[in-house]
Protein backbone atom coordinates (compact mmCIF):
# COMPACT_ATOMS: atom_id res chain seq x y z
CA UNK A 1 0.00 0.00 0.00
CA UNK A 2 1.26 3.20 -0.94
CA UNK A 3 1.30 6.30 0.57
CA UNK A 4 2.47 9.53 -0.50
CA UNK A 5 2.98 12.28 2.97
CA UNK A 6 3.66 16.44 2.29
CA UNK A 7 5.39 17.44 5.33
CA UNK A 8 5.40 21.21 6.57
CA UNK A 9 6.65 22.90 9.50
CA UNK A 10 4.32 25.55 11.72
CA UNK A 11 4.88 28.13 9.29
CA UNK A 12 4.15 26.04 6.11
CA UNK A 13 7.97 25.75 4.99
CA UNK A 14 8.07 21.99 3.17
CA UNK A 15 10.43 19.52 5.62
CA UNK A 16 12.29 17.59 3.38
CA UNK A 17 15.03 15.80 5.52
CA UNK A 18 13.02 13.19 7.64
CA UNK A 19 13.25 9.69 8.29
CA UNK A 20 11.77 6.63 8.61
CA UNK A 21 11.82 6.61 12.16
CA UNK A 22 9.82 9.91 11.61
CA UNK A 23 6.45 8.16 10.78
CA UNK A 24 3.89 6.16 11.72
CA UNK A 25 0.88 4.84 9.74
CA UNK A 26 -2.46 3.67 10.97
CA UNK A 27 -5.21 1.43 9.37
CA UNK A 28 -8.42 2.02 10.65
CA UNK A 29 -6.72 2.97 14.16
CA UNK A 30 -4.07 -0.09 14.13
CA UNK A 31 -0.14 1.13 13.74
CA UNK A 32 1.18 -0.54 10.60
CA UNK A 33 4.92 -1.03 10.32
CA UNK A 34 6.63 0.83 7.49
CA UNK A 35 7.77 -1.81 4.25
CA UNK A 36 8.92 0.91 1.96
CA UNK A 37 10.22 4.23 3.08
CA UNK A 38 11.91 6.72 0.53
CA UNK A 39 12.56 10.98 0.60
CA UNK A 40 14.04 11.09 -2.66
CA UNK A 41 12.57 12.68 -5.46
CA UNK A 42 9.52 10.09 -6.83
CA UNK A 43 8.58 10.68 -10.03
CA UNK A 44 4.86 11.89 -10.92
CA UNK A 45 2.34 11.34 -13.61
CA UNK A 46 0.25 14.86 -13.94
CA UNK A 47 -2.61 15.87 -15.66
CA UNK A 48 -3.36 19.58 -15.68
CA UNK A 49 -7.19 20.80 -15.74
CA UNK A 50 -7.48 24.80 -16.68
CA UNK A 51 -10.64 26.57 -16.34
CA UNK A 52 -11.46 28.61 -19.23
CA UNK A 53 -14.42 30.11 -18.15
CA UNK A 54 -15.60 33.65 -18.94
CA UNK A 55 -14.91 35.59 -16.02
CA UNK A 56 -11.53 33.73 -16.20
CA UNK A 57 -10.82 35.99 -19.54
CA UNK A 58 -8.70 39.02 -18.52
CA UNK A 59 -6.67 36.45 -16.95
CA UNK A 60 -5.80 33.26 -19.51
CA UNK A 61 -2.14 34.74 -20.51
CA UNK A 62 -1.42 34.94 -16.83
CA UNK A 63 -2.96 31.44 -15.75
CA UNK A 64 -1.04 29.99 -19.18
CA UNK A 65 1.97 31.67 -18.29
CA UNK A 66 1.98 30.27 -14.96
CA UNK A 67 1.01 26.76 -16.31
CA UNK A 68 4.36 26.74 -18.50
CA UNK A 69 6.44 27.57 -15.05
CA UNK A 70 4.80 23.98 -13.95
CA UNK A 71 5.74 22.31 -16.74
CA UNK A 72 9.38 23.89 -16.86
CA UNK A 73 10.24 22.76 -13.26
CA UNK A 74 8.91 18.82 -14.14
CA UNK A 75 11.36 16.84 -13.91
CA UNK A 76 13.04 14.24 -16.93
CA UNK A 77 11.28 11.38 -15.51
CA UNK A 78 7.87 13.25 -14.76
CA UNK A 79 5.25 12.79 -17.78
CA UNK A 80 1.99 15.20 -18.27
CA UNK A 81 -1.03 16.15 -20.12
CA UNK A 82 -2.66 19.31 -20.20
CA UNK A 83 -6.32 19.77 -20.07
CA UNK A 84 -9.21 22.65 -20.53
CA UNK A 85 -12.66 22.66 -19.88
CA UNK A 86 -15.11 24.96 -20.88
CA UNK A 87 -17.63 24.38 -23.45
CA UNK A 88 -16.02 20.74 -23.47
CA UNK A 89 -13.14 18.96 -21.77
CA UNK A 90 -10.22 18.25 -23.68
CA UNK A 91 -6.76 16.79 -22.58
CA UNK A 92 -3.64 17.09 -24.62
CA UNK A 93 -1.63 15.09 -25.93
CA UNK A 94 -2.99 11.70 -27.00
CA UNK A 95 -0.28 10.11 -24.38
CA UNK A 96 1.56 11.43 -21.36
CA UNK A 97 4.94 13.10 -22.48
CA UNK A 98 8.05 14.44 -20.78
CA UNK A 99 8.71 16.75 -23.75
CA UNK A 100 8.56 20.12 -22.24
CA UNK A 101 8.46 21.95 -25.41
CA UNK A 102 5.22 19.80 -26.89
CA UNK A 103 3.43 20.58 -23.23
CA UNK A 104 4.12 24.51 -23.61
CA UNK A 105 3.03 24.76 -27.31
CA UNK A 106 0.09 22.80 -26.39
CA UNK A 107 -0.65 25.63 -23.25
CA UNK A 108 0.24 28.53 -26.23
CA UNK A 109 -1.98 26.96 -28.89
CA UNK A 110 -4.58 24.34 -28.22
CA UNK A 111 -6.70 25.52 -24.65
CA UNK A 112 -9.93 26.37 -25.53
CA UNK A 113 -12.08 29.40 -25.43
CA UNK A 114 -14.47 31.05 -22.55
CA UNK A 115 -17.22 29.26 -21.67
CA UNK A 116 -19.16 27.72 -19.07
CA UNK A 117 -17.56 25.81 -15.80
CA UNK A 118 -18.06 21.51 -16.25
CA UNK A 119 -15.36 21.31 -12.88
CA UNK A 120 -16.24 18.17 -11.37
CA UNK A 121 -16.42 16.54 -14.82
CA UNK A 122 -12.84 18.07 -15.68
CA UNK A 123 -11.65 16.16 -12.06
CA UNK A 124 -13.10 12.93 -13.31
CA UNK A 125 -11.79 13.08 -16.91
CA UNK A 126 -8.21 14.19 -15.72
CA UNK A 127 -8.54 11.02 -12.92
CA UNK A 128 -9.96 8.48 -15.98
CA UNK A 129 -6.25 9.63 -17.95
CA UNK A 130 -4.68 8.38 -14.92
CA UNK A 131 -6.09 4.97 -14.64
CA UNK A 132 -3.68 3.39 -16.36
CA UNK A 133 -0.60 4.83 -15.22
CA UNK A 134 2.04 3.96 -12.63
CA UNK A 135 3.49 5.14 -9.28
CA UNK A 136 2.36 8.39 -8.49
CA UNK A 137 -1.00 9.95 -9.98
CA UNK A 138 -1.54 13.77 -9.65
CA UNK A 139 -4.69 15.81 -11.12
CA UNK A 140 -3.27 19.66 -10.71
CA UNK A 141 -6.05 21.81 -11.70
CA UNK A 142 -7.05 25.09 -11.01
CA UNK A 143 -10.34 27.61 -11.25
CA UNK A 144 -11.99 30.98 -10.05
CA UNK A 145 -15.30 29.81 -9.92
CA UNK A 146 -17.58 27.50 -8.54
CA UNK A 147 -19.02 24.18 -10.95
CA UNK A 148 -21.22 25.24 -13.55
CA UNK A 149 -21.56 23.06 -16.25
CA UNK A 150 -23.10 23.27 -19.40
CA UNK A 151 -26.65 21.89 -19.24
CA UNK A 152 -29.08 20.26 -16.36
CA UNK A 153 -28.59 16.83 -18.19
CA UNK A 154 -27.64 13.46 -15.71
CA UNK A 155 -24.48 13.38 -16.85
CA UNK A 156 -22.53 15.75 -14.57
CA UNK A 157 -20.32 14.69 -12.28
CA UNK A 158 -20.51 15.80 -8.36
CA UNK A 159 -17.79 16.45 -5.38
CA UNK A 160 -18.95 13.26 -3.88
CA UNK A 161 -18.75 10.79 -6.93
CA UNK A 162 -15.11 12.71 -8.22
CA UNK A 163 -13.84 12.54 -4.63
CA UNK A 164 -15.04 8.75 -3.79
CA UNK A 165 -13.55 7.79 -7.25
CA UNK A 166 -10.34 9.65 -7.03
CA UNK A 167 -10.09 7.66 -3.19
CA UNK A 168 -10.96 4.47 -4.66
CA UNK A 169 -8.49 4.56 -7.53
CA UNK A 170 -5.56 6.39 -5.38
CA UNK A 171 -5.82 9.57 -7.20
CA UNK A 172 -3.76 12.44 -5.64
CA UNK A 173 -5.75 16.04 -6.67
CA UNK A 174 -4.30 19.09 -6.10
CA UNK A 175 -6.07 22.44 -6.58
CA UNK A 176 -5.54 26.17 -7.10
CA UNK A 177 -8.67 28.79 -6.58
CA UNK A 178 -8.61 32.30 -7.42
CA UNK A 179 -11.06 34.69 -5.34
CA UNK A 180 -12.45 36.85 -8.28
CA UNK A 181 -15.51 39.65 -8.59
CA UNK A 182 -18.35 37.84 -10.41
CA UNK A 183 -21.74 39.57 -11.76
CA UNK A 184 -24.94 38.14 -11.97
CA UNK A 185 -25.48 37.26 -15.83
CA UNK A 186 -27.71 40.18 -17.71
CA UNK A 187 -31.20 39.05 -18.22
CA UNK A 188 -31.22 41.14 -21.55
CA UNK A 189 -28.59 38.70 -22.55
CA UNK A 190 -25.44 41.09 -23.37
CA UNK A 191 -23.51 39.47 -20.40
CA UNK A 192 -21.74 40.89 -17.63
CA UNK A 193 -18.53 42.55 -18.58
CA UNK A 194 -16.23 39.94 -17.10
CA UNK A 195 -17.56 37.40 -19.88
CA UNK A 196 -20.14 35.38 -18.18
CA UNK A 197 -22.46 35.46 -21.01
CA UNK A 198 -25.94 36.10 -21.52
CA UNK A 199 -28.72 34.71 -19.47
CA UNK A 200 -29.43 30.56 -20.39
CA UNK A 201 -30.27 27.33 -18.53
CA UNK A 202 -26.70 26.42 -18.38
CA UNK A 203 -25.87 29.72 -16.59
CA UNK A 204 -26.38 28.57 -13.35
CA UNK A 205 -24.88 24.74 -14.06
CA UNK A 206 -26.35 21.65 -13.35
CA UNK A 207 -26.99 19.93 -10.02
CA UNK A 208 -24.46 20.84 -7.57
CA UNK A 209 -24.02 24.09 -8.96
CA UNK A 210 -23.53 26.99 -6.23
CA UNK A 211 -24.42 29.37 -9.16
CA UNK A 212 -23.07 33.30 -8.70
CA UNK A 213 -23.68 32.83 -4.59
CA UNK A 214 -23.48 36.24 -2.88
CA UNK A 215 -25.37 38.12 -5.78
CA UNK A 216 -27.01 41.42 -4.44
CA UNK A 217 -28.77 44.13 -6.18
CA UNK A 218 -27.05 44.05 -9.20
CA UNK A 219 -22.92 44.32 -7.51
CA UNK A 220 -20.45 42.07 -8.22
CA UNK A 221 -19.68 40.07 -5.47
CA UNK A 222 -16.36 38.39 -4.78
CA UNK A 223 -17.36 34.91 -5.08
CA UNK A 224 -14.80 31.96 -3.90
CA UNK A 225 -13.18 29.24 -5.28
CA UNK A 226 -15.75 25.71 -5.47
CA UNK A 227 -15.88 24.74 -1.72
CA UNK A 228 -15.22 21.38 -2.50
CA UNK A 229 -12.00 22.32 -3.51
CA UNK A 230 -10.18 21.98 -0.22
CA UNK A 231 -12.13 19.16 0.47
CA UNK A 232 -11.01 17.22 -2.18
CA UNK A 233 -7.22 17.99 -1.92
CA UNK A 234 -7.22 17.29 1.84
CA UNK A 235 -8.96 13.40 1.37
CA UNK A 236 -6.73 12.26 -1.62
CA UNK A 237 -3.24 14.01 0.27
CA UNK A 238 -3.10 16.84 -2.45
CA UNK A 239 -2.81 20.19 -1.40
CA UNK A 240 -5.22 23.40 -1.85
CA UNK A 241 -4.14 27.13 -2.41
CA UNK A 242 -6.46 29.61 -2.47
CA UNK A 243 -5.10 33.21 -4.13
CA UNK A 244 -6.79 36.40 -4.42
CA UNK A 245 -4.79 37.79 -6.80
CA UNK A 246 -3.86 36.67 -10.57
CA UNK A 247 0.05 37.85 -9.45
CA UNK A 248 0.77 35.07 -7.21
CA UNK A 249 -0.25 32.30 -9.64
CA UNK A 250 3.46 31.73 -10.92
CA UNK A 251 4.82 31.24 -7.35
CA UNK A 252 1.77 29.38 -6.63
CA UNK A 253 2.26 26.73 -9.11
CA UNK A 254 5.80 26.66 -8.75
CA UNK A 255 5.15 25.89 -5.24
CA UNK A 256 3.00 22.63 -6.32
CA UNK A 257 5.59 21.59 -8.43
CA UNK A 258 8.34 21.74 -5.23
CA UNK A 259 5.55 20.08 -2.71
CA UNK A 260 5.78 17.30 -5.54
CA UNK A 261 9.34 16.65 -5.52
CA UNK A 262 9.24 16.79 -1.58
CA UNK A 263 7.17 14.35 -0.58
CA UNK A 264 7.68 10.73 1.49
CA UNK A 265 6.67 7.46 -0.07
CA UNK A 266 5.49 5.33 2.48
CA UNK A 267 4.17 1.81 2.12
CA UNK A 268 2.55 -0.94 4.10
CA UNK A 269 1.44 -4.58 3.50
CA UNK A 270 -2.26 -4.35 4.66
CA UNK A 271 -3.54 -7.31 6.94
CA UNK A 272 -6.67 -8.01 4.76
CA UNK A 273 -8.00 -7.00 1.39
CA UNK A 274 -11.55 -7.19 2.04
CA UNK A 275 -12.76 -4.77 -0.64
CA UNK A 276 -14.06 -1.99 1.78
CA UNK A 277 -12.21 1.45 2.21
CA UNK A 278 -9.60 1.91 5.13
CA UNK A 279 -8.99 5.03 7.33
CA UNK A 280 -5.42 6.03 6.66
CA UNK A 281 -3.36 8.16 9.23
CA UNK A 282 -0.26 9.19 9.43
CA UNK A 283 1.55 10.14 12.42
CA UNK A 284 4.77 12.43 12.66
CA UNK A 285 6.94 11.57 15.98
CA UNK A 286 7.54 15.91 15.88
CA UNK A 287 4.31 16.95 17.31
CA UNK A 288 5.50 20.56 15.71
CA UNK A 289 5.30 19.40 11.95
CA UNK A 290 2.23 18.28 9.52
CA UNK A 291 2.15 15.76 7.60
CA UNK A 292 -0.58 15.73 4.44
CA UNK A 293 -1.70 12.41 3.22
CA UNK A 294 -4.86 10.70 1.69
CA UNK A 295 -6.99 9.76 4.25
CA UNK A 296 -8.47 6.45 2.88
CA UNK A 297 -7.61 3.55 0.78
CA UNK A 298 -9.65 0.76 -0.93
CA UNK A 299 -8.42 -2.31 0.26
CA UNK A 300 -8.73 -4.41 -2.70
CA UNK A 301 -6.48 -6.40 -5.14
CA UNK A 302 -7.89 -4.62 -7.77
CA UNK A 303 -5.74 -1.82 -9.81
CA UNK A 304 -6.13 1.45 -8.06
CA UNK A 305 -6.69 -0.25 -4.63
CA UNK A 306 -2.50 -0.36 -3.47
Amino acid sequence: MAVYATVTDQSGRLVPDLGRDDFQIADNGKRQELAVFANDIQPITVVMMLDRSGSMQSNFRLVAKAAEQFVTDLLPADKARIGSFSNRIQVDPRAFTSDHHELIEILRTELQEAGPTPLWNAVNVGITALLHQQGRRVVLVFTDGVDMPLNFSNHNKSLKDVMKRAEEENVMVYAIGLAGQNGMPDVAGRGDPRGRGGMNPGAFGGPGGRGLGGYKGGQPQLEKPDEGLPKIAAATGGGYFELTSPKDLASTFARVADELHHQYALGFTPEKLDGKMHDLTVHLAKPDLNARARKRYMASKLPGGS
